[in-house]
């Protein structure tokens, strides 16, 4: 499933917990705990977008577990399995600093020296740090992929998304 470019994905629900209703959810936020912030989501499902509460989050042995609202049997919690949680934009907190990865998504990115590089794709974790995929098109200076490090300050010195540019030092021969 793609969310819609109003939501952003937090988790998705994993097989039911339990025999009370109770579901495994997995966290896709950083840090994992923040996922318990909401009870409320938007599930896709059935063609469309439809609300989804929790009347409880909890961490349960090194993962999450989630009650929905109503739900009482395991049978009922299996319907779940699978969903995608998607919060609407504009619920996330405002950040003192930084940038959220779905504010980077389809930026262009731009060298020191002015050649443009082309759309920030999407963003992945590998654990030293994180990678912006980007995707080369008709305005930038070739069609590559490329893979940069989201390192600010050393590779990534200028994010403004008002503008749609990140700049950066990078050189556009480097594999």
């Amino acid at each position: 499933m793609t969310a819609p470019t109003s939501h952003v994905v937090m988790g998705r629900i994993g097989a039911p917990w339990g025999i009370k209703g109770w579901v495994k959810v997995f966290s896709y936020t950083q840090p994992a705990g923040n996922l318990m912030q909401y009870l409320q989501y938007d599930v896709e499902a059935s063609g469309g977008l439809h609300t989804l509460e929790f009347a409880e989050i909890r961490e349960q042995g090194g993962h999450f577990v989630a009650l929905p609202k109503g739900v009482l049997t395991r049978e009922e919690a299996s319907r779940f399995t699978g969903l995608e949680l998607l919060l609407a934009k504009d619920r996330l907190p405002v950040l003192d600093e930084g940038v959220y990865w779905h504010q980077l998504e389809g930026l262009r990115v731009v060298t020191e020296s002015g050649e443009d590089l082309g759309r920030v794709q999407y963003l992945m974790e590998t654990g030293a740090n994180d990678v912006l995929v980007i995707r080369g098109d008709d305005q930038s200076i070739d069609r590559r992929e490329r893979l940069l490090p989201y390192v600010v300050g050393l590779v990534v010195r200028r994010v403004d998304v008002v503008a749609g540019r990140i700049a950066v030092v990078w050189d556009s021969g480097w594999e």
